[in-house]
């Protein structure tokens, strides 16, 4: 009786589409599951897989999945201090250069989260966070000289 060979798969199939560019291009945890229950199913019975070695892949997802949600909190936290820095622009005089790469100046007046990189209105122009190069505290003008302060002052010194 003669038995064919058989052969390792070219590649993995971590999709549901069978279409090679948009199957999953991450290794993440349900890929990692998926390929270690492969390797427990399709093992040599007389040569099972070792229990330390088992432990050890079943460590290694659970390091990759606490990683993976460090890099989530990570990339949250940032887009979170664009928006707080974004925020703190508003009355500010901020300074950008434009496409022609002259430098342009105003006064911050409005700010949008709509895209992932917060837009910040500058004058007349919307520009992004981070193409913007200084920023100086707005000149204020002098306060105003109340009447009744003034009234207040003459009745005291004359």
């Amino acid at each position: 009786m003669t038995v064919d060979a058989v052969s390792a798969p070219s590649s993995i199939h971590t999709g549901s589409t069978t279409d090679p560019a948009a199957r999953k291009q991450v290794l993440d945890g349900e890929v990692f599951l998926k390929l270690l229950v492969t390797q427990l199913t399709h093992q040599d019975p007389s040569s099972p897989m070792d229990t330390n070695e088992m432990i050890s892949q079943t460590t290694q997802l659970a390091m990759m999945e606490q990683l993976t949600a460090l890099a989530d909190s990570g990339a949250e936290a940032f887009a979170l201090n664009m928006r707080q820095a974004a925020s703190a622009l508003i009355g500010q005089e901020a300074t950008y250069k434009d496409a022609d790469g002259k430098t342009v100046s105003g006064l911050v007046t409005k700010v949008s989260f709509d895209g992932p990189i917060p837009q910040v209105t500058i004058g007349d122009k919307t520009v992004a966070l981070d193409v913007i190069t200084g920023v100086t505290t707005a000149p204020t003008a002098p306060a105003p000289v109340s009447y009744t302060h003034l009234r207040a002052h003459e009745t005291r010194g004359n």
